[in-house]
């Protein structure tokens, strides 16, 4: 199996309030970065699936803020897969300190495949080796933390 890298990067202090703590909106942001990171490690790249006509929007997001992350904190985000279907899938992530010592965030996102005309696309027929990248990473656990 690959060595998985959680996501990292470092708060700035433009995404942060006057209080100097991260605003909410912007844990959806990272989110994406994460999930952007997590394609690229599946050998499964955003750029590459866009071109093929595979888009991936967002169907719902939910965040449950434990402890803010501030202004020059390094947060580190922990996605995995847990749960694929033919045309959906779920991810959850946790959001840590750089230490893992904080738990920052617990979020989750559902996601669907469709064409670049919002038709759902069949990913087992259409794209089978996307498919089989999915199948075998749902509900696995892929970081050493």
């Amino acid at each position: 199996m690959t060595n998985y890298q959680p996501f990292k990067r470092t708060i700035n202090y433009y995404e942060t309030d006057r209080m100097q703590v991260v605003h909410h909106s912007n844990y959806i942001r990272f989110l994406e970065e994460c999930r952007m990171d997590f394609m690229k490690q599946i050998d499964l790249d955003y750029n590459w699936m866009e071109e093929h006509g595979v888009m991936i929007p967002v169907l719902s997001v939910e965040c449950d803020y434990r402890t803010p992350a501030r202004f020059g904190d390094t947060i580190c985000i922990v996605p995995k897969l847990e749960k694929f279907s033919r045309v959906k899938f779920e991810m959850t992530y946790q959001i840590y300190s750089e230490d893992f010592s904080v738990l920052h965030n617990n979020a989750r996102t559902s996601h669907c495949f469709v064409d670049k005309d919002f038709k759902l696309i069949r990913l087992q027929k259409d794209y089978p080796h996307v498919y089989e990248t999915f199948k075998n990473l749902e509900g696995k656990e892929l970081y050493q933390i």
